[in-house]
């Protein structure tokens, strides 16, 4: 179809500039949303973090119930001693699928910190200042704080551990007195004092008592602290 322009001549009307327009718009919307679904896997926090986030990932990506590393690269009897293997483990198979950002939420906040404290090299425990080293590790009242959660709510909540701290004692009934998830020694334990994610867990109960059982994989606390100094 065509109109009369200035000369008498016909002018033609382009009409292919809205599927131009929408082809363009289609790819956008698959490209943005292929980009979204990276961005909630580990190989994009790898990625994009280079060299700081390698051996979160080897590590994240290993079996569990087998030896394997941790995250500076020690040997892990079993991997079922570290959360984020256990953890990624798919739902149908008794997991909770999890990947990164399950623990790290990806608040604004957060993410502009520990990009920040990683650049200019002050992370917190178990960090170095030379770049490309492990990043810091982060405990779960850190993770909480972000998300205004306090003591046990970042681990026992409806989305997580459906659980309170009391069906967590009566859980573990069986150590008795030696309960580690009762109130000891006028203090209560926090998770992430014995459960590791990128690294084995410990029996913090083991600083003081030596007969403290260590679950397979496992380290008492002395060995942890090995480990973590020769990071």
């Amino acid at each position: 179809m065509s109109e009369q322009n200035g000369t008498g001549e016909p002018r033609r009307i382009n009409r292919k500039w809205p599927i131009t327009v929408a082809v363009v718009a289609v790819v956008a919307a698959v490209a943005g949303g292929g980009f979204w679904v990276w961005h909630e896997q580990p190989s994009f926090c790898n990625a994009i973090c280079h060299t700081p986030m390698d051996p979160y990932l080897a590590a994240f990506e290993q079996e569990p119930g087998v030896q394997g590393i941790d995250k500076w690269g020690n040997t892990v009897e079993n991997t079922d001693s570290m959360l984020a293997v256990v953890h990624a483990v798919p739902k149908e198979e008794g997991g909770a699928d999890a990947n990164c950002l399950s623990c790290h939420k990806p608040t604004m906040s957060q993410q502009l910190t520990e990009v920040s404290e990683w650049a200019t090299g002050n992370m917190p425990l178990y960090a170095n200042e030379t770049y490309g080293l492990v990043l810091g590790e982060r405990d779960t009242e850190q993770l909480g704080e972000w998300l205004s959660q306090d003591g046990d709510a970042f681990c026992l909540n409806s989305a997580c551990h459906n659980i309170t701290r009391q069906d967590l004692v009566k859980a573990t009934a069986q150590y008795g007195e030696r309960n580690p998830h009762m109130a000891m020694h006028g203090q209560q334990l926090d998770c992430g004092d014995c459960h590791k994610a990128h690294r084995a867990s410990v029996n913090a109960c083991s600083r003081c008592h030596d007969d403290a059982p260590i679950p397979d994989g496992w380290l008492t606390y002395d060995q942890a602290q090995e480990v973590a100094n020769r990071a």
